[in-house]
């Protein structure tokens, strides 16, 4: 490739990016698919052998993330809250994927106790690729079963003791936490990691706990040393999560709004990409984004710290 091919492209990319819009939805995605710094898709068959667990995998991102690398030979594991209704997402994926190797786990990933008994009773082996996926946004402020604010149990404490617990597991793979856009618009409150104060906004609560997930990466990758710790964040996807949490946006942006498999795209590509993407980055459309766009939100290594503190406490690591 022409060097100013490249850099053209690169610079292209990089405009979706900052824009926000339109490189978030299904337009950057199909602009990107065709520049010509579009990284391979991953081969057919290239994870076989390998045993993947996705959270959160019975819609949206997390069925399209657990078919998409079955497709691709992995062995599969959905981690769900209602294996009744993994069962027939495992019916509908075996439809689309013939031969698929998959199996439902039961895990409420905001329940400390529930991840532990989870990480206890698991029959894998060895686990190549971990997948955090599973996400809400209550309405309001809501606690865990140990008390946490929801959001934060479930995108921050429970992924973290999750992928501790099936580190040994793990040597040599990957983690992947999905996050979101919408944490650029947020700094880490390591002050209020619980959302005592202030009044409560679903989205922000939200976004604080994806921010979280970002500003953790480089202590997680040194922390778990021999997995690489990646986090991927999908555009504006078409998801029943975003129809349930945020209607309006929903109706506003349907049309331009990427399907799930679009969303997954990323996620999909830096777990079974050869070889393996740098850990430690937030990626996005299948290149390294930057965490920050807005200087307000800058963090310093200081409340970076005061975070993982809390988290340490919080999981009793």
């Amino acid at each position: 490739m022409q060097p100013f091919v490249r850099v053209l492209s690169a610079g292209l990319d990089t405009a979706l990016d900052r824009t926000v819009a339109p490189g978030y939805t299904r337009v950057g995605l199909a602009v990107r698919r065709h520049l010509p710094t579009w990284p391979a898709d991953p081969t057919l068959g290239s994870m076989a052998g390998k045993v993947v667990a996705v959270t959160g995998a019975t819609s949206g991102l997390g069925l399209a993330t657990a078919e998409g690398l079955a497709a691709l030979g992995a062995e599969v594991r959905l981690v769900v809250r209602d294996p009744d209704k993994g069962g027939r997402v495992v019916r509908q994926i075996a439809g689309r994927v013939p031969g698929a190797r998959l199996h439902v786990d039961r895990c409420d990933v905001g329940d400390l106790d529930d991840v532990r008994r989870f990480a206890g009773e698991l029959d894998a082996g060895r686990l190549d690729v971990l997948v955090h996926n599973a996400g809400a946004m209550p309405p309001e402020r809501t606690e865990s079963a140990q008390g946490h604010e929801l959001t934060m149990a479930l995108h921050v404490l429970g992924p973290v003791l999750m992928t501790e617990l099936l580190r040994d597991r793990m040597a040599g793979g990957r983690t992947v936490l999905v996050t979101s856009g919408g944490m650029y618009g947020q700094r880490l409150r390591a002050d209020d990691p619980e959302y005592l104060t202030g009044d409560y906004s679903p989205t922000t609560a939200y976004a604080r706990s994806k921010r979280a997930q970002v500003e953790l990466l480089p202590v997680l990758q040194d922390r778990w040393d021999g997995i690489d710790v990646h986090a991927t964040h999908p555009g504006w996807a078409d998801t029943p999560g975003v129809v349930d949490s945020l209607p309006t946006f929903h109706k506003v942006t349907g049309p331009l709004l990427r399907d799930a498999a679009g969303g997954a795209d990323t996620t999909v590509w830096v777990a079974a990409a050869e070889p393996a993407p740098p850990g430690g980055l937030l990626w996005h459309d299948r290149r390294a984004r930057p965490t920050h766009l807005l200087p307000r939100t800058r963090t310093d290594a200081a409340e970076r710290d005061r975070m993982w503190t809390w988290v340490e406490e919080s999981l009793g690591l």
